[in-house]
């Protein structure tokens, strides 16, 4: 299942980790969900990889959440049946984003809607697609944010930037991501690829016991801060769907 909706490269000490659902501009399925969480995971046991960058295939980098399954999920709750936020896979990917021990990259192909943002704040080192964009769209659709972005992305933007992003759901070019630090540099669509592949492949080229202890001593600090965050958010979100107006609002926007 992992071959037919994630590509999976291994070049250089670097996997690279291609979101392949260009029928669904790359949005995030069960299925997508935990081959992506799969191929981290076994990275992270693999001494002949030190680096795992993550892209999309065609012009979309991922347009988040499927939301046919975020539509079954919501009438779930408006119906007063158990589910989870997210569901299974969901979870599986936000938890081993939160624990990756190796430098993680994203090389932003094109937009990235939802968690197509919210996973960035878990990345490393981020370069966009000059053209590239980002959207965070939880208020326009009625629920709260994810992945812990509402504690992330204060943290890496500033909270203003935050705000107009989470709150407002304004459109984030590349340039603005760069200026607010969510991304390190952009580069031209056609080169974008090697280019963050290059950086990879410099980095993958370090000791490996430095690289983690180094992204330990990076990360360790901010762990129980995402960790509360992502509960938070979790009960927030579960909250708005048991909100019969909220889910409402939800279930029209995915209709």
């Amino acid at each position: 299942m992992a071959g037919d909706v994630v590509r999976i490269e291994d070049r250089d000490r670097v996997r690279t980790l291609v979101f392949q659902r260009p029928e669904a501009a790359n949005a995030f399925n069960e299925d997508l969900y935990l081959a992506v969480a799969g191929a981290m995971a076994e990275a992270a046991d693999d001494d002949g990889i030190a680096v795992v960058l993550l892209t999309g295939t065609g012009r979309t980098f991922t347009a988040g959440t499927d939301l046919k399954e975020m539509a079954e999920l919501a009438r779930a709750h408006a119906a007063g049946e158990p589910a989870g936020h997210g569901g299974k896979g969901f979870q599986t990917l936000v938890e081993v984003l939160t624990d990756f021990p190796k430098p993680l990259m994203a090389a932003v192909n094109g937009a990235g809607v939802g968690l197509g943002l919210t996973m960035l704040a878990h990345c490393d080192l981020v370069l966009m697609a000059e053209d590239a964009r980002l959207l965070a769209p939880f208020t326009a659709m009625g629920v709260a944010p994810e992945a812990a972005s509402s504690y992330l992305l204060p943290l890496r933007m500033g909270h203003q930037r935050a705000a107009l992003a989470l709150l407002a759901g304004h459109w984030i070019t590349a340039d603005e991501a760069v200026a607010a630090g969510l991304a390190l540099r952009t580069c031209p669509a056609g080169t974008l690829l090697e280019t963050a592949h290059g950086l990879a492949r410099e980095i993958a080229a370090k000791p490996l016991a430095s690289l983690v202890a180094t992204k330990r001593l990076v990360t360790e600090a901010h762990r129980d801060g995402v960790r509360r965050a992502i509960e938070r958010e979790g009960a927030a979100f579960a909250e708005l769907l048991r909100d019969t107006s909220a889910a409402g609002t939800l279930l029209s926007r995915l209709d």
